[in-house]
């Protein structure tokens, strides 16, 4: 049995938004939960869908817990109250939030529809960013086996820290099979990737 205050868990930053990884901080397994802390006029939830190459395609659930926020879904403005629960089926619905009030905190639960619960790949991504940001490509690295094999966005990132952290072998391989599952949007993330400056000498660097 665990009991954890949301304030507890220290943000992680990733797309202008500090979140808070509630699933990592307890060690769930069964399902995705993440929280979010803003004062008035900060973006509380970033702008996003759930059929991006990092996303999961899942329902998500988002929770006001404390304050106000203005949610934004697929263009359209709702006013949310601390206690409201804010529901989207459609992992393709836009969707964002901004807070309203200081102190302002919400929850998000996801999973995906007829499937048992997969760490997300950018959940796991964002976890290894910190460790990248704070110093340590390699312990980034060895987070990502967390990650789908399979999945392009999860291998880019596999290879961008690969890189950082000198294992130069290792980090081609994972880029070129990136490469192979999705050429024109790994080709489009690589052209200016500064992670990946060591590699471009390489001739088995993706041109």
């Amino acid at each position: 049995m665990r009991i954890l205050r949301l304030d507890e868990i220290e943000p992680t930053p990733s797309g202008g938004v500090g979140y808070r990884l509630v699933r990592r901080a307890l060690g769930i397994r069964a399902f995705g939960i993440n929280g979010f802390t803003a004062d008035a006029g900060a973006e509380l939830i970033e702008e996003h869908d759930e059929v991006g190459s990092n996303a999961g395609r899942h329902e998500e659930l988002y929770v006001v817990l404390g304050g106000r926020a203005r949610f934004t879904i697929d263009g359209e403005d709702h006013e949310v109250t601390a206690g409201s629960f804010v529901f989207l089926p459609d992992p393709e619905s836009r969707r964002s939030a901004v807070a309203l009030e200081d102190g302002t905190s919400a929850i998000a639960i996801g999973g995906k529809v007829g499937e048992p619960y997969e760490v997300s790949p950018w959940e796991t991504a964002t976890a290894a960013s910190a460790l990248a940001a704070a110093g340590d490509p390699g312990a980034a690295a060895d987070l990502m086996d967390e990650a789908p094999a399979d999945h392009p966005g999860s291998l880019y990132n596999l290879a961008c820290f690969e890189a950082l952290a000198g294992r130069r072998d290792a980090a081609l391989e994972h880029l070129c099979a990136a490469y192979e599952l999705e050429p024109e949007t790994v080709r489009g993330w690589a052209t200016k990737d500064s992670d990946l400056d060591s590699l471009r000498d390489d001739p088995s660097f993706p041109a």
